[in-house]
């Protein structure tokens, strides 16, 4: 068992271990006092691992209700927030009350946002199942619904007050949305981990554990500096603004993972081609993104893609802050007028 430490605005642990989904009660127990459960999940993960977490919270003593939503990006919306909230005051869940996300980083994302505005915030609990929100997006508080504007742009600073990561939940996967978490993966091998990157160049699943553990401690060292997102932490955003206006071009037909791979290969293209980060490096970053199955071109104009990303949650004004990789291991804040950024997409494409 792992263990890393988050200290944010609430102090919590994020624990590691091979089956501790059917701990799930015990270990939720030491954090919030046994209480009334509400448990989003969607319609996939629901027939792998509700019955394990619902038995394994009532054996502690919590009484359990169960939400589900059908997967995908889609169920991001305005239309299942208030759905659960609803749910919610429906089963009388109380301000002792918890809510549990069992799933993806869309589930969390939802669970975190009405956990953090029903009745002015109640507990809130992660057990992600997928590589993707076991490195990312669990882990550091930020919960969000989408507009049709654009993805994420109504949310909250969330934190939870457990995250358990089951990596046997990963066998469960298709390759696709393994290797949709593995870009996330890369990603902080890319801003200040070359040797995160180097590992990565070996089998990731015998080291899986291991890997889970640095990507979350990475995260956790940042989100400790900067909660908010008003520095530092916008270099976890590397590859996304071109990665969110991917995404809305495809009607989330393009997972995030391929769409953050694909934002990946256009930034370090274009770093390369402004010389700001070396040729080897954006060729060493495009070839593992291959390796791990993943797409390194992309089918939108830059154009199109500048377009959306005008309207992205890290414009300021007439500006918006790139994440722009000067060498593996080594990203950096880059603002741009806005009317700039097509200009650097065309370079990446």
């Amino acid at each position: 068992m792992k263990t890393v430490r988050v200290s944010a605005s609430k102090n919590y642990d994020v624990i590691i271990d091979n089956g501790i989904i059917d701990r799930a009660g015990e270990l939720s127990a030491k954090v919030i006092k046994p209480c009334h459960a509400a448990i989003l999940t969607d319609d996939t993960v629901n027939g792998l691992y509700r019955d394990r977490l619902v038995g394994s919270l009532r054996g502690a003593g919590f009484e359990t209700e169960v939400f589900v939503i059908e997967h995908g990006e889609q169920s991001k919306s305005d239309l299942n927030y208030i759905k659960f909230l609803n749910f919610m005051a429906s089963k009388h869940i109380t301000r002792s009350d918890c809510v549990f996300a069992l799933g993806g980083g869309v589930v969390g994302d939802l669970a975190g946002f009405a956990a953090a505005t029903y009745l002015r915030g109640i507990g809130f609990i992660q057990i992600p199942t997928t590589l993707l929100a076991m490195v990312d997006s669990s882990v550091g508080g930020k919960t969000a619904i989408d507009l049709e504007a654009g993805k994420n742009l109504v949310g909250a600073f969330y934190q939870p007050s457990l995250v358990l990561c089951d990596p046997e939940t990963l066998s469960t996967l298709s390759p696709e949305i393994f290797s949709d978490g593995c870009a996330e993966v890369i990603k902080y091998g890319i801003i200040n981990d070359r040797a995160l990157f180097d590992r990565l160049k070996n089998p990731i699943m015998p080291q899986i554990e291991d890997i889970i553990e640095n990507c979350v401690r990475n995260k956790r060292d940042i989100v400790d500096l900067d909660e908010k997102d008003n520095g530092v932490r916008q270099l976890l955003n590397l590859g996304h603004t071109a990665a969110h206006a991917i995404e809305q071009c495809s009607g989330f037909e393009i997972s995030h993972g391929k769409a953050v791979a694909m934002g990946m290969v256009i930034i370090s293209k274009a770093a390369a081609a402004m010389g700001l980060c070396p040729e080897e490096d954006y060729e060493e970053i495009r070839r593992l993104i291959e390796e791990y199955s993943l797409p390194t071109t992309c089918p939108y104009s830059a154009s199109r893609l500048a377009q959306i990303a005008a309207v992205d949650k890290k414009r300021t004004g007439g500006s918006i802050n790139l994440i722009i990789p000067y060498g593996i291991g080594n990203s950096k804040i880059y603002p741009v007028p806005v009317l700039q950024v097509e200009s650097i997409f065309e370079m990446g494409l």
